[in-house]
């Protein structure tokens, strides 16, 4: 891992040195063996890792899209011809959510894995967790990544590593309590549910010694009104991770939180525009990743919109950030009576209201216009005041009028992994109007 820390703090020609040194050197393999990317790689003229020697000559690299990776291991089943060992050189399989599209399933071999385990490493060092402290992972640790690489990753920092797995939601929050975990890990949908648990219950999360959360899966952490509810019920800061099955885990919030970190010393990233594919401050982010030879990713095209920052952040560390974190999907903007918004902008504007617990948002096209219809777990005793007021600051704040409906509690759905709080009704999935994609 002392590799990565000193490049954190290193100038940028250092460690644009780096990162094409690790390239040449995991080229060479995928040269030799792999299938998926050294015809990639030879059809854009790049025959020997040498081929390899500026930023400009990366630059030049074809892109990677998960439509490829997908019909690769659908052609190819299980795994695709993205492969650069024989089979028995792999220890772990993962698959994605497939939430986006059919699940890619991943293979990591043992250095590979310990890659992985370093990148997190990183992530929990920048929130400042050490070996005093015990962290709660309160997820099912199912075929998902995230559980088992958080949970590897953790070694790195010598704490105690308690699992939450097989455990309901009232038993997590006594385990929370009776082991004396200091440090959560979650979804931030996940942390703000278990709040709602606890004050059912009556259990006191506020004084439960939870100094430290971290959260992935959704773009909440970085979201101020979803920070500020998760800070102000576990009385924890709350920091943002960002990773992906196929890519690794790139991403993390340092204790500034001015934005979330690159983690530059084991990726490449850029940002491009997503139509034309050239260099943007806001749009795309596309990855390579330096230290998964067995399986990699070579300019993968994410489909995540980000807003880059150069500057050098408070901390010391000189990798670049992205502003607010992960705005939202690409391919998830609402496009309401001309209006684009992502659904984290809906979110951060109807968390602002504390009386809201849950909530559900609904595109729908009637009578040739387009309608937004939230729905609302109101506490308190006036909730139609409250709906009245979130369809108000809707109008102001994003320039859409919405139909706003306070709803019983325990209507709306809850959530332990990614939520699905956004359902456009107005296409069917070959595109026609009349149908649901959830979003």
């Amino acid at each position: 891992m002392s590799a990565n820390t000193d490049f954190e703090f290193s100038d940028r020609e250092s460690l644009v040195r780096l990162q094409l040194k690790k390239l040449r050197e995991m080229l060479c393999p995928l040269l030799k063996t792999n299938a998926f990317y050294r015809q990639k790689l030879v059809r854009a003229g790049v025959k020997q890792p040498d081929d390899v020697q500026t930023p400009e000559d990366y630059f030049q690299l074809p892109f990677t899209t998960k439509q490829e990776l997908s019909a690769d291991q659908r052609d190819h089943p299980p795994y695709g011809t993205n492969l650069t060992f024989p089979p028995e050189h792999y220890i772990r399989v993962h698959q994605t959510s497939g939430t986006t599209g059919d699940p890619l399933r991943w293979l990591d071999t043992k250095e590979s894995w310990g890659w992985w385990a370093r990148c997190w490493g990183a992530v929990y060092r920048a929130g400042g967790v050490t070996a005093a402290d015990r962290i709660f992972f309160a997820f099912s640790f199912g075929p998902f990544i995230g559980f088992w690489s958080a949970l590897e990753g953790a070694r790195f920092t010598g704490a105690l590593s308690i699992s939450g797995g097989g455990m309901p939601s009232e038993q997590r929050l006594r385990a929370i309590l009776s082991e004396e975990a200091s440090v959560l890990i979650c979804t931030p949908t996940y942390a703000l549910y278990l709040a709602e648990v606890a004050a059912a219950e009556g259990i006191d999360i506020a004084h439960s010694g939870i100094g430290i959360t971290f959260h992935a899966g959704e773009p909440g952490a970085s979201l101020p009104a979803t920070r500020q509810r998760i800070e102000q019920a576990w009385n924890a800061r709350c920091y943002d991770h960002v990773g992906a099955t196929e890519v690794g885990a790139w991403g993390y919030e340092c204790q500034v939180q001015a934005g979330v970190h690159l983690n530059e010393g084991e990726f490449i990233c850029e940002v491009v525009d997503p139509v034309t594919g050239d260099p943007a401050e806001e749009g795309e982010l596309v990855i390579t990743n330096l230290g998964r030879v067995g399986m990699p990713v070579i300019r993968y095209r994410t489909g995540d919109r980000v807003k880059l920052l150069r500057a050098p952040c408070e901390c010391g560390r000189m990798f670049w950030r992205l502003e607010g974190g992960v705005v939202g999907r690409i391919d998830d903007v609402l496009i309401v009576r001309g209006v684009n918004v992502y659904p984290s902008a809906i979110e951060n504007t109807v968390r602002r209201f504390p009386e809201v617990g849950e909530f559900a948002v609904d595109v729908y096209r009637r009578d040739a216009l387009d309608e937004l219809e939230i729905r609302l777990e109101v506490n308190g005793a006036d909730p139609d005041r409250v709906a009245s007021a979130v369809a108000k600051e809707v109008w102001h704040v994003l320039g859409i009028r919405a139909t706003v409906e306070a709803v019983p509690h325990s209507t709306l759905p809850r959530f332990e992994l990614k939520a699905r709080r956004f359902r456009d009704h107005r296409k069917t999935e070959d595109g026609k109007f009349g149908g649901r994609t959830d979003r």
